[in-house]
């Protein structure tokens, strides 16, 4: 679990396909801390295990559904990267809650200067748009930001520039992919509401005359 508070930007020195997935390796300085094989790091906001540590630099593997549900296929030697380690318990909860499990790519379309802000417009894939709302938490490449507007198509987040400087969403521009992850508490809310109504269709399957006379009804 992690919270959106990018640590550091890590820069990719390889990565390496193999048949469906990928080895990446990132030079990195504040998340290599006690860092030990088989942790997990958030690299643009996906959950990644360590599986080498050499000098100043980690290797993860990126298995097949991350490969085909983020940005990290795009990356290249020398592209920076957002790094955050996993929550502990002392920690406190400064972002918001996310998993690391990327639910799919948006697309920067356009980003302009609001006072010192700024706003970063993203389209989304329609399916992930009815977890986003305005005021709401969202990750981006594993940043925890708020949205500050919905539109038909995707939405907008507003930078500040603490934000644009220390993170991957300051050099990027229109048209460029990032990894988006919604907010995990839409989603169980919306799972235990179709589980409901499942299971209330399911009891009036079984309703039967020695039932209601049993609980006095008939």
């Amino acid at each position: 679990m992690f919270t959106g508070l990018v640590a550091e930007l890590g820069t990719v020195t390889e990565l390496k396909p193999l048949k469906q997935s990928y080895n990446i390796t990132v030079k990195a300085q504040k998340v290599l801390e006690n860092l030990k094989i088989g942790d997990s790091i958030a690299v643009n906001g996906a959950c990644l295990t360590v599986v080498k540590i050499i000098g100043s630099a980690f290797t993860a593997d990126v298995m097949p559904e991350t490969v085909k549900l983020t940005n990290l296929r795009n990356l290249k030697s020398g592209d920076k990267v957002n790094l955050e380690r996993t929550l502990k318990l002392s920690d406190g909860l400064d972002g918001h809650i996310v998993s690391g499990h990327v639910e799919g790519i948006g697309v920067i379309t356009s980003k302009k200067a609001e006072g010192i802000a700024e706003i970063v417009t993203v389209k989304t894939p329609p399916q992930l748009l009815k977890y986003i709302i305005k005021k709401g938490s969202i990750a981006i490449d594993g940043i925890s930001l708020t949205v500050t507007e919905v539109t038909g198509s995707g939405f907008n987040v507003s930078l500040i520039p603490h934000t644009a400087k220390e993170t991957t969403l300051g050099f990027k521009k229109p048209g460029d992919e990032v990894n988006l992850e919604t907010d995990i508490i839409g989603k169980y809310v919306e799972h235990l509401l179709n589980f409901k109504t499942s299971a209330d269709a399911e009891n009036k399957n079984t309703l039967t005359k020695s039932l209601l006379f049993e609980n006095g009804f008939i």
